[in-house]
């Protein structure tokens, strides 16, 4: 049953990714008639937003694309840098968006920066705790199913803070990035929607993976049965 629990969340989150690869690849090759590159682009959104200390850099990673807070620098591969597509301007206009949440204390982006080092603390729990069951340390069993439930809960929690908070960065860069010119109605505005709603799924596959194994955890200390 594990062996299917952990395929299942696998293909699930490797599906997300391909989707969105797929979809970036594809629309890396539509080019957009403002001719503007993502820098460019992120540099303009950021200006109109009032956002005057938050540094933009380029990243060799593809897909590597973030914003972080916690030094106010945005992030971008060489590819969004440098590129013209839909694609490099809808992820450069992504991150800006969680510019401005951060800018206007977006809660929920809040939230997530809050739990970034009990989520981590998390993380390292889920993979030691089997690892110590494995070489049998004296740890109970019921002991060791309730702090795996409690690691991936923590997780699941993270994860599903992350939804809003992504989703809603890519509504603030489609609104943005068709406000200020930078996109055409049609072709330019459907192939932005495809990528940054591609990207979304790989939020939702994280979460759904987290919540199947917080349950997988949980359900035995609910009914009183027991996993080893």
């Amino acid at each position: 049953m594990i062996l299917i629990l952990f395929l299942g969340t696998l293909a699930i989150g490797l599906l997300a990714q391909w989707h969105v690869k797929r979809t970036y690849a594809r629309h890396s090759r539509t080019p957009v008639q403002s001719g503007h590159t993502g820098a460019e682009a992120a540099h303009a959104i950021l200006r109109q937003a009032g956002i005057a200390n938050v540094s933009i850099v380029e990243h060799e990673e593809l897909l590597g694309d973030h914003y972080d807070p916690r030094h106010k620098r945005l992030v971008l591969s060489t590819a969004n840098y440098h590129g013209t597509s839909a694609a490099a301007l809808g992820v450069a206009a992504h991150e800006c968006g969680h510019a401005m949440q951060h800018k206007q204390a977006y809660a929920p982006l809040q939230l997530r920066m809050a739990a970034v080092g009990i989520t981590s603390f998390a993380s390292q729990l889920v993979m030691w705790i089997p690892l110590l069951g494995i070489f049998s340390v004296g740890l109970a069993p019921k002991t060791g199913l309730l702090i795996m439930a409690v690691g991936w809960g923590i997780m699941m929690l993270f994860n599903l803070v992350t939804l809003p908070v992504e989703f809603d960065a890519s509504r603030r860069a489609k609104l943005v990035l068709g406000k200020m010119g930078f996109i055409q109605r049609g072709s330019e505005s459907a192939a932005v929607n495809q990528v940054l709603n591609a990207a979304g799924w790989t939020y939702v596959a994280a979460f759904i993976s987290s919540l199947v194994y917080f349950l997988w955890h949980l359900l035995p200390l609910l009914t009183g049965r027991q996993r080893n």
